[in-house]
């Protein structure tokens, strides 16, 4: 269950990972050298091959950067490791600063020209990406200030997260006479005994409680800067920097927070009342939430039977997504273990297209445990099909991303649940995927829309930590409604989300994709033709296409916003069938 990081380097002193930084720096002088300010002046073929040489030096610096961030994931709280990600983020950042002016030449090209130079098959493979870049053409800066904004990252946005991260590492939480890591009390707030949840939901909101001025501190500034550079670029509001880069239209995401916000009603207010009458209560404390279903005893995995059942559920529906998925443990490409210092989430990091992915989760032995794996996997394999793409065009935009895992997760639900003939317990696993979807969509787009709250609040000045704990509570009871207590306690849980402070406003694009495979599994359910061809087509398309081309094979179309009520309709239907089997 511990990775083995020996395919990358053999260490942080491996001389190989010195030579990689030493060979990326000179080939990214010469390449500036050769190359700034003639970008206009080259045909097809010349600018065919500066792209391919400009995209050889990112793979071999990204490598030693993927390396020191699995490192540090693996353990925020070393020093020595923290010192290391620092430095090679710097000397990385130094080396991408000589060849910044690269992408800010080309999004310079009169668009007649570029067609004329896209016209040459060396440069016309790499019309997605240059399509994609030019994206910014609008809202792209002097080239002394994109230099600027560039050096000056990893003391920016890059040094915050840093900070929160290894506070978060650090942070203790009292529980009884146990001091507990974050993932750890967070674990808890699914035990099957009502005194652990409670006891962890306090412990949870007092230790964040103790460090919430600087949490606060960190979003505030967080957002500042994001502020500061949105109205320079004149981004129109403070998500669409992020739907940019997503390669979706603001009103796509519109249409999806819209579509979400509209049916709380029917998707979670719902199902929380129902949760409680299961529960006897007409109110549920906030920390019952993710309580097992009562009178009833939660199935425990080990690690070979998360593996058994993951791997099955693909191989169900496609060997070749097993055997791929397969060589993730077997090649010790992933790390469960929970141990302390280690990144209290998970994720699949997909490294370089010449190396490999890696999975980061913490394993407890929960079904939600299994349902992590299923997921980060569908991340990997999508990875590890997209690889062939290369380093500019194996990368997916985050709304597409999540569709391989949400399906992973999906295939793995469906597979435990057809293998379970008791009625009770069949109930108990349809409860769990709702709150799991209702995780994935309803709580992300509340997320989302606390996001939204606090960016645009804070164009006004700080806000302090009550303030952001109101902006919480608010969007919480929105989204939970009236069947879920929400107390004071409850008021700083927004401080420990690390997307808000990684990658702000990514959290819909986990709604997108649970929306996207409801459909798509809907489909596939359907007997829809060639369906897993068209899948692993999609997937091996990496950031080829946007959403409209991938999913045009499917009939499905994003833009439309009936389209996300398709998904909705699945969770609804869900919650439909567990009222009518509600136990005595």
């Amino acid at each position: 269950m511990v990775w083995n990081l020996a395919d990358l380097y053999q260490g942080p002193d491996d001389a190989a990972l010195e030579a990689d930084l030493a060979a990326a720096e000179a080939d990214a002088r010469a390449f500036q050298r050769a190359h700034q300010g003639c970008l206009d002046a080259m045909n097809g073929a010349e600018l065919g091959a500066a792209v391919e040489v400009y995209e050889g030096i990112l793979e071999r610096a990204f490598k030693v950067i993927s390396y020191a961030q699995l490192l540090h994931a693996a353990d925020t709280a070393d020093p020595d490791i923290s010192r290391f990600h620092q430095s090679c983020q710097e000397r990385v950042n130094d080396i991408t600063g000589l060849t910044l002016f690269f992408t800010l030449e080309l999004n310079r090209i009169d668009d007649a020209a570029m067609e004329d130079k896209l016209a040459d098959p060396a440069l016309a493979r790499y019309r997605p990406w240059i399509e994609a870049e030019r994206l910014m053409r609008p809202y792209q800066l002097a080239d002394d200030l994109e230099q600027l904004l560039h050096d000056k990252s990893v003391t920016g946005r890059s040094a915050w997260a840093r900070l929160f991260d290894e506070t978060m590492a650090e942070l203790r939480f009292v529980y009884g006479k146990e001091s507990l890591t974050l993932g750890e009390v967070l674990n808890r707030l699914s035990d099957s005994d009502k005194k652990v949840r409670e006891r962890a939901g306090h412990s949870l909101s007092a230790g964040l409680k103790s460090r919430i001025r600087l949490f606060s501190l960190v979003t505030n500034t967080i957002a500042k800067d994001k502020e500061i550079e949105d109205t320079k670029r004149d981004f129109p509001r403070p998500f669409s920097s992020r739907n940019l880069a997503n390669q979706v239209e603001d009103e796509v995401v519109d249409a999806l927070a819209d579509a979400v916000t509209s049916n709380y009603g029917r998707l979670s207010h719902r199902y929380y009342a129902l949760k409680a009458r299961w529960f006897g209560v007409d109110e549920l404390n906030w920390w019952d939430r993710n309580a097992p279903f009562p009178k009833t005893e939660e199935r425990r995995f080990s690690w070979d039977q998360a593996r058994e059942t993951v791997l099955g559920a693909y191989a169900g529906f496609a060997p070749q997504m097993a055997e791929t998925a397969e060589t993730f443990f077997d090649k010790g490409w992933i790390d469960a273990e929970p141990r302390p210092g280690k990144n209290s989430g998970a994720f699949a990091h997909p490294v370089v297209p010449s190396a490999h992915p890696y999975v980061l989760m913490n394993f407890y032995g929960k079904p939600r445990d299994v349902m992590t794996l299923a997921h980060e996997l569908g991340h990997g394999v999508h990875q590890v099909l997209a690889a062939p793409q290369g380093t500019l065009l194996s990368n997916t935009p985050l709304t597409l991303a999540e569709t391989a895992s949400v399906f992973g997760e999906m295939l793995t639900f469906r597979a435990i649940l057809d293998a379970e003939k008791d009625a009770a317990k069949r109930r108990v696993l349809l409860a769990g995927k709702v709150e799991d979807m209702l995780n994935t969509v309803v709580r992300q787009i509340a997320f989302h829309c606390f996001e939204t709250r606090v960016h645009d609040g804070r164009k006004s000045g700080e806000l302090t930590a009550d303030q952001l704990g109101d902006i919480w509570m608010e969007t919480q009871a929105e989204s939970l409604g009236d069947a879920i207590r929400l107390d004071e306690d409850y008021s700083t849980l927004w401080a420990y989300i690390p997307h808000f402070v990684h990658t702000p406003f990514y959290v819909y694009a986990y709604a997108f994709g649970d929306s996207l495979v409801n459909a798509l599994y809907g489909l596939y359910q359907d007997g829809h033709p060639k369906f897993q061809e068209k899948y692993f087509d999609m997937l091996a398309a990496g950031g080829t296409l946007r959403h409209k081309a991938l999913l045009q094979p499917f009939g499905l179309d994003a833009s439309d916003p009936a389209f996300w009520n398709l998904g909705l309709d699945v969770i609804s239907g869900f919650i439909d069938e567990l009222e009518q089997d509600l136990p005595e």
